[in-house]
């Protein structure tokens, strides 16, 4: 049932994205989710070190929990049969971000070939946290390409992984997870300790959806590039998003991360791939095509899985 209502889920989001009109009257899940980490940070994140790493685990825990509960009894609701499994994927539909991740990273790429660089700089911004002022063609590129490649699982297979394990309590739970690192799981002064807890559920969260990630893009892509992607992998700073941006680097023939400029100052990262040329344009099309065939390919196997 599971496996079946994650295609449906992927499909209708792949078709659809999250329509506007449903925004403006009721927003998003995640934008739920993270009134309930705002209101608990704004409660709970003070006091000493130690006392914020204590409230910040009972933020992310509780955050969890109420999410996941909530979730289970909406599930329990759910009828048997092909009714249930059709419910269950509407139900994902808006936990799932391929139309979106995609979206957002096509707008980065039109202007890029076009040759339009305040148009792209500014398209950029909307999805990296670097000065878009200090990036180049192959700095935009190499940014929205790390961030498709990393959100390939954050945003579309860690949320079918975990949905098809557990159904909705497992999709909303992981995106739960996500939400919380996003928004509190920083290294700045305000969440380091605050967030810790939430940035360790992250990554427990995202170690097996970021190898299969990296999998997907290379079978996508129909490049054996294991060798290279396991040696590079655990260069990044990340634990996780390294594997699929490792792959999408030996997939293109180019190198990523490295050095990069946020707010005013530079931050030493090591490259993935490197040695290999700096992307341009065209491999901010061919990344977006690799991820149409993984988002494919992630589908056909759900789907194919869920009829055996």
């Amino acid at each position: 049932m599971f496996l079946t209502a994650m295609a449906l889920a992927l499909c209708i989001e792949a078709a659809f994205g999250w329509p506007a009109r449903f925004y403006a009257r009721i927003g998003h899940p995640v934008t739920w989710i993270g009134a309930a980490i705002a209101a608990a940070e704004a409660r709970l994140n003070k006091g000493s070190d130690t006392a914020r790493l204590r409230n910040g685990a009972v933020a992310a825990l509780g955050v969890v929990i109420l999410t996941v509960g909530i979730a289970m009894l909406i599930q329990r609701m759910v009828p048997g049969g092909w009714a249930g499994t059709i419910l269950t994927g509407v139900l994902c539909w808006p936990l799932v971000a391929a139309r979106s991740l995609h979206d957002h990273v096509a707008a980065v790429a039109r202007p890029l070939a076009a040759g339009d660089m305040d148009g792209a700089r500014s398209a950029v911004a909307m999805i990296v946290g670097r000065d878009p002022a200090q990036l180049d063609e192959a700095g935009i590129a190499r940014a929205a390409i790390e961030s498709l490649s990393e959100n390939a699982s954050d945003g579309v297979i860690a949320p079918l992984f975990w949905g098809a394990l557990f159904g909705l309590p497992g999709i909303a739970g992981y995106k739960a997870v996500n939400t919380l690192d996003s928004m509190i799981g920083h290294r700045s002064d305000r969440y380091l300790h605050f967030g810790r807890v939430a940035a360790r559920l992250d990554d427990a969260a995202n170690l097996v959806p970021a190898r299969l990630t990296a999998l997907v893009l290379a079978l996508a892509a129909g490049r054996n590039v294991a060798r290279g992607t396991v040696a590079d992998a655990p260069r990044h700073r990340s634990p996780n998003a390294g594997w699929p941006e490792a792959a999408m680097a030996h997939v293109l023939g180019i190198r990523l991360s490295g050095p990069r400029a946020y707010a005013g100052h530079v931050t030493p990262e090591p490259w993935l791939n490197e040695g290999a040329r700096d992307p341009a344009a065209d491999d901010l099309a061919g990344a977006l095509r690799i991820f149409r065939r993984g988002v494919l390919l992630a589908g056909l196997v759900l789907l194919l899985g869920g009829l055996a």
